[in-house]
């Protein structure tokens, strides 16, 4: 399914907003950026920025919410050779878009080529994605790809790496004062989403009647 949603986002996406020799780690980027279904998953550097999305919705607000910390180095010793290699060439913790198609090439058979490393048991990558817009440098935007894409990624962490993450579970009744806090402290959508959506965001909760 995967190669065939890629193939249709990179057939229809307008000329005007994406060059045709994209590769497909930066196909599905924009896709995941723009909403479509694909492997990545989306992270941040800041633990402000994990913090709103985790007390964002107030409709939830009575359910506790929950921040996923991650050891990047334990994690990055389950990669194989030539992606440590590549991250000793970089001198940085992450990858980038242009450190992964040095890996796996630049072209349409990127992922393709990804797969075929596959180990056991599979492995994880995060990666910065490129500043395609102010809303990825606002939120500090970090995505990860497993090799397998069948997996469930809270799967891999309890089988594979199980001591390279934690959780901090936000409780429901804090939810409303961490939320009051980091509006304080201009960490909202009106911020993190920049231009006309992310301010109607923010004043719907700003202005909800859930408030108390």
């Amino acid at each position: 399914m995967e190669p065939r949603i890629i193939r249709n986002f990179r057939k229809y996406a307008p000329s005007e907003d994406v060059s045709r020799t994209y590769s497909d780690w930066m196909w599905l980027v924009l896709g995941q950026h723009h909403s479509l279904p694909t492997r990545l998953l989306d992270w941040t550097f800041s633990p402000l920025v994990a913090l709103h999305f985790a007390t964002d919705d107030f409709r939830e607000f009575h359910e506790d919410g929950v921040v996923w910390c991650f050891d990047i180095e334990k994690i990055i010793k389950t990669i194989p050779g030539e992606f440590r290699k590549q991250k000793i060439r970089d001198k940085s913790f992450v990858f980038s878009v242009g450190s992964l198609e040095r890996v796996t090439g630049s072209g349409n058979k990127a992922l393709r080529n990804f797969d075929r490393l596959q180990t056991d048991p599979p492995f994880a990558v995060f990666f910065e994605p490129p500043s395609v817009d102010g809303r990825i440098i606002n939120q500090y935007a970090l995505f990860s790809v497993l090799s397998d894409p069948t997996l469930a990624f809270d799967e891999w962490l309890l089988h594979c790496v199980p001591d390279a993450f934690r959780k901090i579970i936000i409780p429901s009744k804090m939810k409303w004062e961490i939320r009051d806090k980091l509006d304080q402290a201009n960490v909202n959508e009106r911020v993190l989403f920049p231009g006309l959506d992310g301010l109607a965001k923010w004043l719907s909760r700003h202005y909800s009647p859930g408030r108390p």
